[in-house]
């Protein structure tokens, strides 16, 4: 056990495990307050991250691991994993029209964007349902009105897009670029 902690190691193996249970039953990804909430002594956020790093390391050879996303830590399943993971619920995952993917990009990468905009660079109307679905999805919200004649709803995504594609911000998505690249 490392020392860098500033911890007794006695108390440093005791969260530790207090915060591997937390973080496996917890459905949801826990934020570094709600992990403070756990330890019976003061944890400075320092201490908390070095705890959370030596637990990844723990689960680096097993099927799970441990990763920071926007809104915070979980365990997730390796992606190598998937392929069994998939034999005990062989539901097929939800497929999105390209209409769907290309305004969550357009969204993504210009955002805040108003419908028009979104319109403008897609060079095609915007169907309501297009819209829905993202919002139904919590891939993106309206966080505002754009001060025009009209005040049309300004798009954007949320934490939940950046949780769900397991990212911690949005700088960590692919360049437009990189994703021709590869298709």
């Amino acid at each position: 056990m490392s020392e860098s902690a500033g911890l007794p190691c006695e108390l440093q193996e005791k969260l530790k495990i207090i915060l591997e249970t937390a973080l496996l039953a917890s459905p949801e990804a826990l934020t570094l307050s709600q992990m403070k909430l756990l330890s019976d002594e003061p944890l400075s956020s320092r201490d908390l991250e070095t705890l959370l790093l030596e637990i990844q390391r723990d689960w680096q050879n097993r099927g799970v691991e441990l990763v920071e996303v926007s809104s915070g830590w979980r365990f997730r399943a390796r992606p190598h994993m998937q392929a069994y993971l998939d034999r005990l619920n062989p539901q097929k995952p939800p497929r999105y029209s390209r209409a769907v993917l290309e305004t969550l990009a357009i969204i993504a990468y210009h955002q805040p964007v108003t419908r028009g905009d979104i319109e403008e660079i897609r060079g095609v109307a915007v169907s309501s349902q297009t819209l829905k679905t993202l919002e139904s999805r919590g891939w993106i919200e309206v966080i505002g009105m754009k001060d025009t004649p009209g005040r049309p709803e300004l798009f954007a995504t949320t934490k939940q897009l950046l949780d769900d594609l397991n990212l911690r911000a949005l700088e960590e998505l692919p360049s437009p670029g990189q994703m021709m690249l590869e298709v």
